[in-house]
């Protein structure tokens, strides 16, 4: 196996894992508010949306054959979504919980708290990390791997006649 097989199976179960785990996270936070509001939950159906359209494609574009590198577009679509979500999880945060990327003084003693929402931007922004790199190697693998035949004239076609057939 070629570098970017390896990096690309890599890369595949970290979108796994990261998607997984927002999933999970995300999904245990919706089952504690099941009463609210869809409108006040909406950017946690995304999210939860997101992770599970993420979970499908890196299953089915995890088996390693040269035609998933050709996925890159959909790699630079997932990766903007995610990036979406974790904008849309920031803001929702908006400071509550300190700052985005500060671990200290957690507890994990609630199943709402702050760790486990920070733990769900965290993984997030991960993910979109990991579908931007995919998208990258894609994009690579095809450039690298496609011939661009540059000619200076158009190629001729010289019909046949019709008494001089081969068959």
């Amino acid at each position: 196996m070629a570098l970017p097989e390896i990096a690309s199976i890599i890369l595949r179960l970290a979108e796994l894992a990261f998607a997984a785990v927002v999933a999970g996270l995300n999904g245990d936070y919706l089952h504690s508010v099941h009463g609210a509001s869809s409108w006040d939950l909406g950017r946690h159906i995304y999210t939860e949306v997101v992770a599970g359209l993420s979970i499908l494609f890196a299953i089915i574009w995890l088996f390693p054959f040269s035609s998933s590198f050709i996925h890159w577009p959909a790699d630079l679509f997932f990766s903007i979504l995610w990036f979406v979500a974790f904008g849309l999880l920031v803001d929702w945060l908006d400071g509550s919980c300190g700052r985005v990327f500060d671990w200290t003084n957690l507890s994990f003693r609630d199943t709402a708290s702050c760790a486990q929402f920070k733990a769900v931007v965290a993984f997030s922004f991960l993910s979109a990390i990991c579908w931007l790199a995919s998208a990258i190697v894609g994009f690579w693998w095809v450039r690298r791997n496609t011939r661009v035949r540059h000619t200076t004239t158009a190629p001729t076609y010289r019909r046949r006649r019709w008494y001089r057939s081969r068959v």
